[in-house]
């Protein structure tokens, strides 16, 4: 490695570990300000505070800042050498442009595995030590009342609820049916379903049971069923952070049981195990962009290039926000809408890399 090479890597990872670091330590001093009231409260243990909440708080923000820490730190040490005259020096000691980038892929290379790494495996851990966290020593349990609840529970067998309570974890208008050969079987009917935390099962109330084979039916009824349904209640609730504890193969497991369930949230599932895959890549485009906006002196100095750099930044942010709200409401395929905001940036690379100084 050529003292060149060290040089830029040294440049391009201490200016983004820098920036990220005190990003962080705002973002830590803005959040203790707004729980430290639930803390004390809650009587949260220091120890618990430090290790379980702030020291998995960390990961989450560095890996959200993290595209927009690559741009900005990109274009502010490559804005200052071109200020310097340095790329100049660079370009004209017989060093290519292209050969200039390498140091640039090397340390983008590195970020983006690190990336990987920590979305797959380090974050979800994180976050479910922290969700746990948050659970005892900061949220109150939210009630809600979710409605008309359908879902394939098995091949085959589908139930519905009217209502369903998180709290008291109680079902209301329950029904389960069978169906074989595109024909109904097998109807059960209930006024509710219960959840019995000592037993760990549920428990249909006030229900009949309706049986067809062939020409012939049979009825029965009665006050109260025990039964073995594979769901719980933590299938019901609409958390939208579930995925976020989930390491990918986790995750990719999860997929493919809500699949079978037909679970109207898969879309936001997909979303986020293709975003995994998705936003390590993106700091090589972003990288690229930086360089080539930064590599030339320009008159209004480092600032107007930060400012530029910013506000595509936050372009490439909002693209990829509604692209994301496009593929949860099923309007475009989940994977496609992720890589969009790659694809279209990746052409905006491509075509400021060619006008950039040679």
């Amino acid at each position: 490695m050529k003292i060149l090479d060290r040089y830029i890597i040294r440049k391009f990872l201490g200016t983004f570990f820098f920036s990220l670091a005190l990003i962080i330590l705002i973002a830590v001093i803005f959040d203790i300000s707004e729980k430290i009231d639930d803390f004390i409260e809650r009587k949260a243990p220091f120890s618990k505070i430090v290790f379980d909440y702030y020291f998995n708080f960390i990961p989450y923000f560095a890996n959200l800042f993290a595209p927009l820490f690559v741009f900005i730190s990109v274009i502010y040490f490559t804005a200052r050498m071109a200020a310097n005259t340095e790329i100049v020096a660079i370009l004209n000691s017989g060093i290519s442009f292209r050969r200039m980038l390498r140091p640039y892929f090397m340390a983008a290379g590195f970020l983006a595995a690190l990336s990987f790494y920590f979305n797959g495996w380090v974050i979800p851990h994180s976050n479910k030590v922290k969700l746990e966290f948050e659970n005892v020593y900061i949220k109150n349990p939210v009630e809600f009342k979710d409605r008309n609840i359908h879902r394939q529970i098995s091949p085959g067998v589908y139930m519905y609820m009217e209502s369903y309570n998180n709290v008291d974890n109680i079902g209301y208008r329950f029904s389960l049916e069978r169906i074989e050969d595109g024909k109904r079987v097998w109807f059960l009917n209930s006024d509710r379903i219960v959840w019995d935390s000592t037993a760990s099962r549920w428990k249909i109330e006030n229900y009949y049971i309706r049986r067809i084979t062939g020409f012939r039916e049979t009825l029965t009824n009665g006050w109260q069923l025990d039964t073995t349904l594979s769901i719980k209640p933590a299938d019901f609730r609409r958390r939208l952070n579930i995925v976020d504890a989930m390491d990918t193969p986790a995750l990719s497991a999860f997929i493919e049981e809500e699949k079978i369930s037909d679970s109207e949230s898969i879309n936001s599932y997909l979303v986020e195990k293709y975003r995994r895959i998705a936003l390590p890549f993106s700091t090589f485009i972003l990288m690229l962009i930086g360089v080539s906006l930064s590599s030339r002196k320009v008159r209004g100095g480092i600032g107007s290039q930060l400012g530029l750099g910013i506000t595509l930044s936050f372009a490439y942010i909002l693209f990829m926000q509604v692209a994301n709200t496009f593929a949860i409401s099923g309007s475009i395929p989940a994977m496609i809408a992720v890589w969009i905001p790659n694809i279209v940036f990746a052409f905006v690379a491509v075509y400021l890399l060619r006008v950039a100084p040679k």
